[in-house]
């Protein structure tokens, strides 16, 4: 679906410095609206700033803010007029999750609150969600659609189904309220400007992010968890998108509940599974680099193979992932090649002039 019919809007993208927040400020800014990034930078770097004025062509208005700050929310509420909300700000490291679980709730929940209430208040009534495949935990069946069972294994899941619980709650209670849930399965790739991409602070938690770290010499080798599961290479299977096709998806989705009257909750993936082997190989074809791996015991909880049915969002929203995974592994090896070790020491081609607004409230 196209936002060319759709007016220019001024969009508030809470989380908008993060990997996926970044790429959808770009995505929006593509489209010719305006974007607010609202960040507390807890996992994400001030200087993705400087790389969005460089790809947008605009200075980059960001205010400093963490959602659990009620008085702080209502603040930016006030000083802007929003059509709508994009909602990234939620801490997301399944692992750390366990073992942080009330700091979970309260960042990922109190946070959820405050932005409702403030909307709310303002009266802006337009939101997209970015939710997570982590709420249906290991999957009856494969491939996943919209209506499996529900089924959050961990901290951070749980928060994620609870958030969307929240937005349901209020979209029944509130019938002019719209929203869209966007479930998604494995985000991986870059903007090929190689600008901005993934930075993950201290060992990666996901599989790209690891892999581009072992290419670049930070890590010596990868460790596989698991050979001996049911798939035809022993090695779990997952669903990898291209960020950019994920972003380019929320704003269909923005598209779509300001043009409807209907909420939306669906799932984004390519509905390909592929293996951990298979993405170590294309990630080698696309870098020219050798991973090492060891294949080590599997992790509890993980399943075999987890991958999406998008067929809903392809009917509502006219929305398919375009990029296959050797342009994912290209993109990922391009933005780490530029930035071997993230924003904090990339490359000196961004170096310029930085125009935004870093408040703190």
């Amino acid at each position: 679906m196209q936002m060319a019919e759709q007016a220019p809007m001024c969009i508030l993208v809470c989380g908008g410095a993060g990997y996926i927040g970044s790429h959808t400020c770009v995505a929006l800014a593509e489209q010719g609206h305006r974007v607010v990034i609202a960040d507390n930078f807890t996992n994400s770097s001030p200087r993705v700033l400087l790389r969005l004025q460089r790809i947008m062509g605009t200075p980059v208005e960001c205010v400093r803010v963490d959602l659990r700050n009620r008085t702080a929310v209502a603040r930016l509420f006030a000083r802007h007029r929003f059509h709508a909300v994009m909602h990234f700000a939620a801490m997301k490291a399944v692992g750390e999750s366990c073992a942080k679980p009330l700091e979970y709730f309260d960042n990922n929940i109190g946070g959820t609150i405050n932005l409702l209430q403030a909307m709310q208040e303002a009266s802006v009534e337009r939101l997209v969600f970015s939710s997570s495949a982590t709420v249906y935990g290991d999957p009856e069946r494969v491939p996943v659609a919209e209506h499996s069972r529900l089924d959050a294994m961990n901290p951070y899941g749980r928060t994620k189904l609870i958030m969307e619980q929240l937005i349901g709650d209020l979209c029944r209670a509130c019938s002019s309220f719209r929203a869209a849930n966007l479930r998604y399965f494995n985000p991986v790739g870059a903007h090929p400007s190689g600008l901005i991409g993934e930075d993950p602070t201290g060992v990666p938690n996901n599989l790209m992010p690891y892999i581009c770290q072992v290419a670049a010499g930070r890590r010596s080798k990868l460790s596989i968890f698991g050979g001996d599961y049911p798939t035809p290479d022993g090695t779990g299977i997952r669903d990898y998108i291209h960020v950019v096709d994920l972003a380019r998806a929320h704003v269909d989705a923005l598209e779509y509940v300001m043009r409807s009257d209907a909420n939306l909750t669906v799932n984004l993936g390519t509905g390909r599974g592929v293996s951990v082997l298979e993405l170590v190989h294309a990630f080698e074809r696309a870098s020219g680099c050798h991973i090492p791996y060891e294949i080590v015991a599997r992790r509890p909880g993980d399943a075999a193979q987890v991958y999406a049915d998008p067929s809903l969002a392809n009917r509502l929203l006219g929305w398919r992932a375009r990029f296959d995974i050797d342009e994912m592994c290209r993109d990922a090896w391009h933005w780490q090649s530029l930035n071997p070790d993230g924003y904090e020491r990339g490359s000196p081609e961004v170096a310029g002039p930085g125009q935004h607004q870093s408040a703190r409230t």
